[in-house]
């Protein structure tokens, strides 16, 4: 087990229960902002029979307090109330981000997309696991940045140098809503938040990522 960071450490992370504080994404400090809510049981039990019908997900680009459409997936109300999810989280999403539009991808996921740890060159991005392990980050302060990507010289994460000694990896809750901040975030070229995809045991992985965008729709 790795140990905690020492006390006093600065964190990069910004945890509430309140989605009013995801606002604290806009602190220079905070590379990651999670909005930790419960499993909605309706969502939960439809993806749970119809995952595996959904084929590779779906993409849909959203004006402000528009509904996405799945009605190409299978009915039922847990389908509805996930649109109505995806709904609130793409207008959340734009408000935040006085968005013009906001790009949706629903992804069933077989194997991890990214499995080594990077950071995205976007703005925020907002991340949602409706099903199966959430993303995994680390602290800023618990990575050296020289190891990413090609500096790693192809070496595992676990033993690059990347992960300083007393890291932890967290992991996303299913169902909470995550804002990641990357490296084109005004003044951010240098952080971005440290996350990878996490393996997929319980296949497949549902995971919802938005973008916003300025351009008109």
């Amino acid at each position: 087990m790795n140990a905690r960071l020492p006390l006093g450490m600065p964190s990069c992370a910004s945890h509430s229960t309140d989605p009013l504080d995801l606002t604290h994404i806009f602190d220079s400090h905070i590379q990651i902002a999670e909005w930790c809510r419960a499993p909605d049981p309706c969502i939960s039990a439809w993806l749970q029979t119809h995952c595996n019908d959904m084929g590779s997900g779906l993409r849909q680009t959203l004006s402000p307090g528009e509904r996405p459409s799945l009605d190409r997936l299978p009915p039922g109300a847990g389908r509805e109330a996930l649109a109505d999810d995806l709904g609130l989280l793409a207008e959340m999403l734009g408000e935040l981000l006085d968005a013009n539009t906001i790009g949706l991808r629903l992804e069933v996921i077989h194997q991890a997309m990214c499995p080594r740890f990077h950071i995205d060159r976007v703005g925020i991005r907002l991340l949602c696991t409706y099903r199966g392990t959430g993303t995994q980050w680390l602290e800023s302060a618990a990575v050296d940045r020289r190891f990413l990507g090609s500096g790693s010289q192809g070496k595992p994460d676990e033993s690059s140098g990347l992960m300083l000694p007393g890291h932890e990896i967290q992991t996303l809750p299913a169902f909470s809503v995550a804002l990641l901040k990357g490296t084109l975030w005004q003044g951010n070229a240098d952080g971005g938040i440290v996350h990878r995809s996490p393996p997929v045991t319980d296949r497949p992985r549902i995971l919802v990522a938005m973008d916003a965008s300025w351009d008109e729709a």
